[in-house]
């Protein structure tokens, strides 16, 4: 049986009409005859999307008992038995309730697909997983319902459905997407501008690169070789020099002139990894790339121009851009140069750029650390000259007899030249086979392997003499350019990685990748020693197939001290290219040990934080207790008292009082010691699921009655919280907003839930706070405006964040729309019912009963507090 198609409407949040766009799609194939259903729909509430229901047929759904509710999932089974030819799943990314035929939804899909049915479903671009911790960063909100991107990916169609922050912002306002109720939690939330615009580039960028792995697949699969223009890519060639910083700029104001422009900076380097250009600059260069939002790659090749055309087709680059030569004038009798050869050799499908710049015919000026001494050409010239020359040479003097002196100084000068061009060997080439040619045309017997008189004899060892010592000074002199070169270079390498352990800048990935790039290695890993157990184990590593056993697996291996080894793969180095690697390796156990104590500045910030937590705590005993002690206090002075004569009543209300106070006490000492000993590391956090609305209304019986509007929703999913911590917290933010909230106008608490969390929203109607004082109201001793020392000591807020952060939650403070300040106590929601609640990915609970918010009077019996 064929494998379904898959097509998926990914959009960027909720409510951008991914449900709208995919039941229109189904009515436009109902219409053509197809047998489509509705396999699972989910509209909440939304007039316009229920609308686009009527006329398909829906497949009834499996309905689910969990923690005494009865929750409705897809039945996978009645699809298969209805087996349509498209069936409509909508949240691709939800989490089944347990009990399901499949823990996923995506899960059910891809048996569908399996079963040869075409499904159409949606997903939102946060619930991608490789995008968690990216949203997570811009939204504050960790996504627990996840779809693995390669499913995504394998989807035969993939339709943007895009919509503006505003006008999402706009439907929002209009109560098209939520209840009016929520609607303002919604767009001081997750709805924000700056949160909305990140998710719709997220989603833009996603499709884009979609698009572009199908084109590459269709060119590879095709055997497409030319350059398609479809998207301009331009390729910078970089030689090392200061002009590459140009160059870098004019090809980034190349790309915005085309639509999704992109920049990719190359070094080419030769076939020995080691760089001529300054490493220093390089980085440079790098970094700038890197800012102007294009890539940096490094190529080793000995042909240049070859290795820049190969790299730019296989990138299916649309442009080059190159420097003007850095060579003088009489330097292009060696060859026309690298920008000439890439022009002519570009072909119609490649447009090449010339940048002037001032470092234009100035010479090059860089060393040149290449392994051979000479270049090949060079050498060749050489034996040509070695070999050829005396001949040619014997030929022409046999024409003009100039007698043997001349003739020795004219075949001297091939000699000469010989060396000059080819270093050692062909110079001993050429004197050994001028030595004989005199010997035989120019020195008595003629043309006899003797020589008669002994004065000619002692001209010709002169003359073999000088040709050797003469290609001796020559082949040293390159050797010692050579080494000069090759010295520069190690030392610009080992200023950049001084450079870089003062800075601090390089990770020991970028390190390790430095490495494998300037010897042109395929991996390099970072070993430590262990235990007889692990005898080594992996520091780091970068490249395909890194030795991670044992540094002897490698090709290279350098240790360092009696714990580390620098493990490389790829080929056999020179013994003279083990000091800089050395100095690597060096240079990584210095990132290697300057990362593990960053972790331990890391956990001594946070053992500081639960420091000063801690104190804020002790500190906070004296507020907290003050009204419990004062009714006690007065209950029994009261009934100590001899001046008035209680009646049984009376006694009995006044001790119910007083118990009442010395429960509150026992409980409210008991968190505060358990809060003081987690910090200590002394007990262990006790992290249960709970419903808020059993422990929001425990946290109200201290303010007056009628104070407060309760909005908590019964069908919110469980929160992770510790209850005691959390009941201290809202306690802590209702007294704070009683306090300054006017005469009659009551604290408004609600709740709601918003992919993954759950929010506690305390609002009050007072003087509200300036945004540059809405952290200092956090600190411990702080008390904003004029209040009076008898409204408390300002730790109220200070613990509460406190425990709010000891649960992993957030507390912040937000402007009331209309006047006033509202406190945002966000806390985790349990994963298992958030996550089997159908709803929960749209970020809003459903309203409580009745649809309004519940009056919450004082319990009697804490009426008295």
């Amino acid at each position: 049986m064929a494998r379904g198609k898959l097509r998926i409407h990914l959009g960027a949040a909720p409510g951008v009409g991914k449900t709208y766009a995919m039941l229109s799609e189904a009515h436009r194939r109902v219409e053509r005859g197809t047998d489509c259903v509705v396999a699972f729909v989910e509209h909440y509430d939304r007039p316009r999307t229920a609308a686009m229901l009527h006329g398909l047929e829906e497949i009834p759904r499996r309905q689910l008992d969990h923690r005494a509710a009865v929750l409705t999932e897809m039945d996978v089974d009645a699809v298969l038995a209805r087996s349509p030819r498209v069936a409509l799943v909508d949240e691709l990314a939800h989490t089944n309730v347990p009990g399901s035929r499949n823990a996923k939804r995506w899960q059910d899909v891809d048996e569908l697909l399996g079963a040869g049915i075409d499904v159409i479903s949606t997903v939102n671009i946060q619930h991608l997983e490789s995008l968690g911790d990216v949203v997570e960063s811009i939204t504050g909100v960790r996504q627990h319902e996840t779809v693995p991107d390669e499913f995504v990916r394998r989807a035969d169609q993939i339709e943007l459905v895009d919509m503006s922050p505003q006008a999402l912002r706009r439907r929002m306002a209009h109560g098209n997407i939520y209840a009016p109720d929520k609607v303002d939690a919604a767009l001081s939330n997750y709805f924000r501008p700056g949160n909305l615009t990140a998710l719709r580039e997220l989603a833009l960028l996603w499709v884009a690169d979609r698009v572009d792995e199908y084109l590459k697949q269709y060119r590879s699969e095709h055997r497409v070789s030319a350059i398609w223009g479809s998207r301009e890519r331009i390729v910078v060639g970089l030689t090392g020099g200061p002009e590459g910083r140009t160059l870098i700029r004019r090809a980034a104001r190349l790309a915005e002139k085309g639509a999704g422009g992109e920049v990719l900076a190359v070094y080419i380097a030769g076939g020995d990894g080691l760089t001529s250009a300054s490493p220093k600059e390089l980085a440079v260069q790098r970094t700038l790339v890197e800012d102007l939002g294009g890539t940096f790659h490094h190529v080793v090749g000995d042909d240049v121009p070859a290795a820049l055309l190969d790299f730019a087709r296989g990138a299916n680059a649309t442009q080059i851009v190159l420097g003007s030569s850095r060579r003088k004038a009489w330097q292009y009798v060696f060859g026309p140069g690298v920008g000439a050869t890439v022009a002519r050799d570009s072909g119609s499908d490649l447009d090449v750029h010339i940048v002037t710049h001032e470092e234009a015919a100035k010479g090059r000026g860089l060393p040149v650390a290449r392994g051979a001494l000479l270049g090949r050409a060079r050498i060749m010239w050489g034996w040509a000259v070695g070999l050829a020359g005396p001949p040619l040479m014997t030929v022409l003097l046999g024409t003009v007899h100039l007698g043997l002196a001349n003739d020795m100084l004219l075949l001297l000068t091939v000699t000469v030249a010989a060396a000059l061009l080819g270093g050692l060997l062909p110079a001993l080439a050429s004197a050994a086979l001028g030595s004989l040619l005199l010997n035989y045309f120019s020195t008595e017997p003629l043309h006899r392997w003797t020589v008669a008189d002994p004065k000619n004899i002692v001209a010709i060892v002169i003359f073999v003499g000088v040709g050797v010592s003469v290609a001796s000074v020559v082949d040293l002199a390159a050797r010692r350019t050579h080494q000069a070169a090759r010295l520069r270079a190690e030392s610009e390498i080992l200023s950049y990685l001084a450079g870089n352990v003062l800075r601090g800048e390089t990770s020991l990935e970028a390190l390790l990748e430095r490495v494998r790039e300037t010897f042109g290695m395929e991996s390099a890993a970072l070993l430590e020693r262990g235990d007889h157990l692990a005898p080594w184990t992996c520091a780091g590593r970068v490249g395909a197939g890194p030795p991670v056993e044992r540094p002897e697996d490698a090709d290279v291996d350098v240790p360092v001290g009696d714990r580390l080894a620098l493990a490389l793969t790829g080929r056999v180095l020179p013994a003279e290219d083990r000091r800089v690697l050395a100095a690597f390796a060096a240079q990584a156990v210095v990132v290697l040990d300057r990362r593990r104590l960053q972790e331990e500045a890391d956990q001594a910030r946070t053992l500081a934080e639960g420091n000063r937590i801690r104190t804020a705590l002790l500190a906070a005993v004296s507020h907290d207790l003050r009204t419990p002690l004062a009714g006690i206090k007065a209950a029994v002075s009261s009934l100590r008292s001899d001046d008035v004569a209680w009646s049984e009543e009376d006694r009995a209300e006044l001790l119910e009082g007083i118990e009442d106070g010395a429960d509150r006490l026992d409980h409210l000492v008991g968190n505060l010691l358990d809060m003081s000993r987690l910090q200590t590391g002394t007990v262990t956090l006790i992290i249960r699921e709970t419903d808020l609305d059993e422990v929001v209304p425990m946290a109200l019986g201290g303010v007056p009655a009628g104070s407060v509007t309760l909005d908590v929703p019964e069908t919110l999913p469980m929160v992770a919280v510790d209850a005691g911590l959390l009941e201290r917290s809202v306690a802590n933010l209702v007294e704070n907003a009683v306090k300054y909230s006017p005469h009659g106008t009551p604290v408004l608490v609600s709740a709601s839930a918003l992919a993954g969390r759950v929010e506690v929203r305390v609002v009050d109607r007072g003087p509200g706070v300036p945004d540059d004082a809405k952290e200092r109201i956090f600190e411990p001793f702080q008390r904003y405006g004029d209040a009076p020392r008898g409204a408390g000591v300002g730790l109220g807020l200070a613990v509460a964040r406190g425990f709010a952060e000891a649960m992993g939650g957030t507390l912040d403070a937000e402007d009331t729309p209309g006047g006033g300040l509202t406190m945002v106590l966000t806390v985790r929601a349990a994963e298992d019912r958030g996550a089997a609640r159908p709803g929960l990915s749209t970020g809003l609970a459903p309203p409580t009963a009745g649809g309004r918010p519940q009056e919450h009077p004082a319990p009697p019996e804490r009426q008295a507090s």
